[in-house]
């Protein structure tokens, strides 16, 4: 296979961004939508709503609240606020809903926001249940599925509000295989493009994802076209992003870095395993996405493991980079070098673009304009591809009224 990178343009010659990507519908794979403050009291039943996640004030502090557990404080899970600064370091966490951006949360306020910056469409993932609904653990299952379908429920709304230009990312209720394949299924059959599910079930007595317990969920996102996704913010437990091997002797926003740094290691674990169980002899046209976890790994990873099953199972024929290229798909952001040699090693068709939107790393005042140089130094094909066309083709999105990054 033969890469291309484009001879980076002397400096008088200098294009935008923008211009660098003239045509292209630009899909940005991983954003957060802020959760209202009714998405779930408003659609409830009479009996679950008072125990749905609601904002409740307790001991005098505004909390998320599910049944008499905290999911959260009143945060606006957003670090752009509302006169257009963005926060630094863990500031995001000290500010509610009504301090932040109206884009976190509104969606006429996000379709502006994507208009004004050259983004056709946006994949999106929730907050308060966790990225994978892990937080909905702390109660029972019933009001945890209910909460969850809920949610699946406004997200579909918002995703046609949008006319398809936000694509929330179904939650499932993976403790339970039946449950999950029956949630999926209403998901897909509401239009949505893909689900968002723990890429560590044995952690909680279940199988791991290798074991034919799953096929039943596999055999319906391959019939339905359903990406299954990996959100690095549930890839290390149920509860949260947080690295539990962090120094205790680091303080603040260094305990974030050291975590937001690793927070691909977990997803790279569930990679390799992938890799090496029989997941797509079974399942041959199943996909996976790693979602912020970033890409510069990637060839180092594909690279390793070709050489351990080539030295250690010379049984075992190698088609470690078959079976990446087929399946998987990696989502990034700040990363400039390491996309260009990530695309150097591996090609461009499995690499999607991300901003992280509003989250404090995003890519923020100008998203695609961060990448100029990158994108000066990819061929137009590969640009094409990273900045929008394997996200349309990976979550069959229709971007046929979407306007293009010009």
């Amino acid at each position: 296979m033969t890469i291309e990178i484009a001879e980076k343009p002397a400096a008088s010659a200098e294009v935008s961004a923008r211009e660098l990507l003239k045509g292209v519908k630009v899909v940005d794979a991983d954003t957060h939508i802020t959760e209202w403050p009714d998405l779930w009291t408003s659609r409830a039943p009479a009996k679950y709503r008072d125990r749905v996640p609601q904002r409740r004030t307790v001991g005098g502090v505004t909390k998320w609240m599910i049944d008499d557990f905290e999911l959260a404080k009143n945060y606006g899970y957003s670090a752009i606020m509302k006169d257009g600064s963005k926060l630094a370091g863990l500031d995001f966490f000290n500010h509610p809903l009504e301090d932040v951006t109206a884009g976190a949360h509104n969606l006429q306020a996000r379709l502006a926001y994507l208009d004004e910056n050259g983004i056709a469409a946006q994949i999106a993932y929730t907050n308060l249940l966790g990225f994978g609904g892990g937080k909905s653990m702390k109660v029972d299952q019933e009001l945890r599925e209910i909460s969850i379908r809920i949610q699946n429920d406004a997200m579909a709304e918002m995703q046609v509000e949008s006319k398809n230009r936000i694509y929330p990312m179904a939650m499932i209720p993976w403790w339970d295989i039946k449950a999950s394949v029956r949630e999926a299924e209403r998901c897909a059959d509401m239009g949505l493009r893909g689900i968002n599910t723990h890429s560590n079930p044995q952690h909680h007595g279940l199988p791991d994802l290798g074991h034919e317990y799953w096929s039943p969920l596999w055999e319906l996102c391959e019939d339905r076209g359903l990406p299954v996704n990996f959100h690095v913010g549930f890839s290390q437990g149920a509860e949260g992003w947080e690295n539990p091997d962090v120094w205790p002797s680091l303080t603040g926003y260094e305990k974030y870095a050291v975590s937001g740094s690793m927070l691909f290691a977990p997803n790279m674990i569930t990679i390799v395993n992938l890799l090496l169980s029989n997941v797509f002899r079974r399942h041959p046209r199943l996909k996976f996405t790693s979602v912020e976890s970033g890409v510069g790994w990637v060839p180092f990873m594909l690279e390793n493991l070709d050489y351990q099953v080539r030295e250690n199972l010379p049984g075992k024929p190698s088609t470690v980079f078959e079976d990446f290229r087929r399946h998987f798909y990696i989502c990034y952001w700040a990363e400039r070098d390491g996309l260009l040699e990530t695309v150097r090693r591996t090609g461009a068709d499995n690499v999607l673009f991300e901003t992280d939107y509003p989250h404090p790393t995003c890519l923020y005042p100008d998203p695609i304009g961060y990448h100029r140089a990158t994108l000066e130094q990819l061929s137009p094909v590969d640009r094409a591809k990273v900045f929008g066309g394997n996200a349309e083709k990976l979550y069959h999105l229709d971007l046929g009224a979407a306007a293009p990054a010009s």
